[in-house]
């Protein structure tokens, strides 16, 4: 058939054409951002699944909703290799220059201006682009204790909002990658946003490690935020994301087609896309088959394997792999960690640090005690076939 009317979106973060299952946390997140508005308290959504389940995608969505409601948003991606506060303040200066062109916030906007110079200041960040022009606010936020300064800047920050009858929207992708301070942080400051019932929201998103990092921050995490869990889709969600983009361009997909892309992509919303993308592209005739969907399964799995698998396989060192390696031998899901270190003929204690190495990069997490698995849906199949044979020793890969 034609690939240019192909309507599938495999690719990280592209919006589906169906966004099928996903309605409940829509309207969760609608009820958040029109109550942060109206100046209530809210409890903020953390969106919590593993790699692939569409996340990004929901916090897309959130910052266009965002956006029509005439929310001034800070929308940012945590990673490995900048900071927290780095990451937030080109955009916490955007908004209160934003504001500072409004009459009746300017005082409190310029206020959160120079209380951000004293941000950077106190804790000698030196981000590119970030200009401020102003004096800093001597004595706030200039502590350089992140945990004391960075909630100060937030309050800041929700007072110029506030004042000009603006609300803002913070969006945090990858909240995992976050050190137990940064979190530690940003949870007291959305805590004094909330007391003092300011228009100011964080949206974020993380795997489900990022449940762990709340818990060991602050206490009162549990309850300033809310964790839905985003995994892979019912069967029903799962067939009307295959088959109502095809229908959309007047095209069928027979129901054996529908069961087996299910089947093989365990119903994972990344995963549906690219096999369904793949079997149109083979496709000869009018609508999509069986058939078609059997011969799309080993270029899809080439393009995952290129792809969504191997960006995350290469960021691992070769005993980090070997780890991962083990972990696939013993199966699909969550295995004890003592079983993978007897796989590695080693003590548990000497698979610790490859294990929390692993954790921190995002590639496996502890679902409960003492228990390990894979963040990325499918990629103990991959191992398989990138390693065909397991040698506990082997640090050559």
């Amino acid at each position: 058939m034609d690939s240019v009317r192909n309507p599938y979106a495999p690719g990280a973060g592209n919006p589906p054409p169906e966004l099928a299952g996903r309605a409940d946390i829509l309207s969760t997140v609608d009820v958040v951002l029109r109550r942060t508005s109206e100046g209530r308290a809210v409890q903020f959504p953390i969106l919590v699944g593993l790699r692939g389940v569409g996340k990004t995608v929901l916090l897309n969505r959130a910052r266009e909703m965002a956006e029509a409601l005439h929310f001034l948003v800070v929308d940012v991606e945590a990673h490995e290799g900048k900071a927290l506060a780095e990451l937030l303040l080109p955009g916490f200066r955007r908004c209160l220059f934003a504001l500072n062109t409004l009459d009746a916030a300017r005082d409190k906007a310029r206020r959160g201006l120079r209380v951000l110079k004293s941000f950077l200041s106190g804790l000698k960040i030196n981000v590119a682009g970030v200009e401020i022009g102003l004096d800093a606010e001597l004595g706030v936020a200039d502590s350089g204790d992140l945990e004391a300064d960075l909630p100060e800047l937030i309050l800041a920050l929700g007072e110029a909002a506030k004042a000009a009858n603006r609300p803002v929207a913070i969006i945090i992708d990858e909240l995992q990658y976050l050190s137990t301070i940064e979190f530690s942080a940003l949870i007291m400051g959305m805590h004094k946003i909330n007391q003092r019932q300011l228009p100011l929201v964080m949206i974020g998103a993380g795997l489900p490690q990022i449940l762990g990092l709340a818990g060991n921050s602050k206490s009162y995490a549990e309850r300033l935020f809310t964790y839905p869990r985003i995994g892979a889709l019912s069967p029903d969600d799962a067939a009307a994301a295959i088959i109502n983009p095809a229908l959309a361009e007047q095209v069928t997909i027979d129901p054996a087609a529908i069961q087996q892309i299910m089947a093989v992509t365990d119903r994972y919303p990344y995963f549906l896309q690219q096999w369904s993308h793949d079997a149109w592209n083979v496709a000869a005739g009018d609508g999509i088959t069986a058939a078609d969907v059997a011969r799309a399964t080993p270029i899809s799995i080439a393009a995952l394997d290129q792809s969504f698998f191997q960006v995350r396989f290469d960021r691992c060192t070769p005993t980090e792999k070997i780890y991962m390696r083990a972990l696939a031998e013993l199966g699909p899901g969550a295995h004890r960690s003592g079983d993978i270190a007897e796989k590695l003929k080693l003590s548990t204690t000497s698979a610790a640090p490859t294990r929390s190495a692993l954790i921190k990069k995002g590639m496996i997490y502890s679902p409960a005690y003492g228990d390990t698995a894979f963040t990325v849906p499918l990629f103990d199949d991959y191992l398989r076939r990138t390693i065909p044979v397991f040698r506990p020793k082997d640090r050559t890969v």
